[in-house]
């Protein structure tokens, strides 16, 4: 008969959301088990997704920042006919130290992180098997299910990750291609259609909707959209995909219903992702996968089997790592019964596009619609020193304040470094600060942080009465 391994917390998933889970929990001095398929920790978001992503991003923005500069060191469109890998030469180096510093992580709080495919034989017992063979049973009071998603597989795109490309296997491409056909407008597709644009890739961007990015605020998206069309890029919709096919020579092509067809060298169909849940045996926990192929949870994490949570993609929406990390925070206190301090319901928004853009807090666009009565100042990157110097001109600053109190609500950036830049916004929103706080701060000169005593000097001129009054 196996045995069965107890442990407080089960963690099944090492990525961002299983990770900070079982870190939590270790924290509070409970026994944790971390159940992980990979060889180390870190996910999808490692191997495949935020960090080789974001380091072809890195590489595309220093390229535009030299070529900015008018040097002449750097044309536009220079890195077409090199080698992929020529532009990502850190990523291997970059994941691997992410990895051992997450492993290190791991082990020195006492988690014991197992290595294998789990699946629920009961709801609070998961049954591990190894990669070489032979099986374990681990049960635990408190589950938590963070394995993650991966690229939908669809039936109408033939996925080939040679001519078509799905968004884990487009950074495996062998050379930049001289032309992308990218297929969705969510922020994986306009994240790579933006980066290949700046990148001299001839890329239009094809999605059902009128614009990408659907749900930031209009001015962002549309500052977004001029620096792709700058860069050479084209969005075309709303439009519907009729067909897609490769010509078995060199191109791909896409024929829309309504007669156009674009044919480029090669396609990354960018179209949603899928929930890991298949081979996890969720029926036997007493889960059932809804029709969006997701589990129901409510805010804290927690499914309708009590002890049973599910974090990060799994549960839906908005799928970036900052979220699923606080998510994973979260529902380990809940289940662990620890007090929360509610400063984790704000949670940023960081698009890694070309350019950047950030979000945290009450949008100008959700106060609108909330009958809201704010004020909007903003703050025009090209009327900064360090934006001039730097050659980042076309960015925007945006400060949502109540025209009651002049309290800071929310914050909207659109430019380089805009994820960056976002964080002294979101502690001005945390702490309630009121806007005149940011013009009687002192800023470095010359910084980009200088963007948000513009915009509060905006807001205050466009205040119905003075502060105080």
């Amino acid at each position: 008969m196996t045995t069965v391994e107890s442990h407080d917390v089960i963690v099944i998933g090492a990525g961002p959301a299983g990770q900070k889970a079982a870190i939590q929990a270790a924290k509070a001095g409970r026994s944790v088990a971390l159940v992980e398929r990979e060889a180390r920790p870190g996910g999808a978001c490692v191997l495949r997704g935020t960090i080789p992503s974001k380091t072809l991003h890195e590489t595309a923005s220093s390229l535009l920042r030299v070529a900015r500069g008018e040097t002449g060191l750097v044309r536009r469109g220079s890195g077409l006919g090199l080698p992929l890998s020529a532009m990502m030469a850190r990523v291997d180096s970059v994941i691997d130290a992410h990895q051992r510093y997450m492993t290190d992580q791991v082990l020195r709080n006492g988690i014991e992180l197992i290595h294998g495919r789990a699946r629920f034989v009961a709801a609070h017992r998961v049954e591990v098997e190894a990669p070489a063979g032979g099986r374990r049973l681990v049960e635990a009071p408190v589950v938590v299910i963070a394995t993650g998603s991966r690229p939908r597989d669809p039936d109408d795109v033939p996925v080939d990750h040679e001519n078509i490309y799905d968004s884990d296997s487009i950074l495996s491409l062998s050379w930049l291609p001289s032309s992308l056909t990218v297929l969705g407008g969510g922020v994986i597709a306009s994240e790579y259609a933006s980066i290949f644009a700046a990148l001299g890739v001839e890329v239009i961007q094809i999605d059902r909707y009128p614009l990408p990015l659907g749900f930031m605020a209009r001015p962002l998206v549309e500052r977004f959209m001029a620096a792709f069309e700058e860069h050479g890029g084209r969005f075309v919709g709303p439009a519907e995909i009729a067909g897609v096919s490769f010509d078995g020579v060199a191109k791909v092509r896409t024929e829309l219903r309504d007669g156009r067809v674009f044919e480029t060298e090669k396609m990354l169909f960018a179209l949603g992702r899928v929930a890991n849940l298949d081979g996890l045996n969720v029926r036997a926990a007493g889960l059932e996968i809804n029709a969006r192929g997701l589990l129901d949870v409510d805010g804290n994490g927690q499914t309708l089997v009590p002890g049973v949570y599910a974090v990060g993609d799994v549960a839906g929406p908005p799928g970036l790592a900052a979220s699923a990390m606080e998510q994973g925070r979260r529902a380990v206190r809940h289940a662990l019964g620890l007090p929360e301090s509610g400063l984790g319901e704000l949670v940023p928004t960081g698009i890694y596009a070309i350019p950047e853009i950030a979000a945290v807090g009450l949008g100008s666009e959700a106060a609108a619609k909330a009958g809201r009565e704010v004020v909007i100042g903003s703050a025009e990157f090209r009327e900064l020193a360090r934006a001039q110097i730097c050659g980042n001109v076309g960015g925007l600053l945006r400060l949502v304040v109540d025209a009651a109190d002049a309290r800071i609500l929310g914050v909207e950036i659109v430019g380089e470094g805009a994820t960056e830049i976002l964080h002294l916004g979101q502690a001005a929103v945390l702490g309630g600060w009121e806007v005149g706080m940011l013009v009687e701060n002192v800023f470095n000169f010359p910084t980009m942080a200088e963007a948000y005593r513009v915009a509060a000097l905006d807001v205050l001129a466009r205040l119905p009465s003075p502060i105080g009054a």
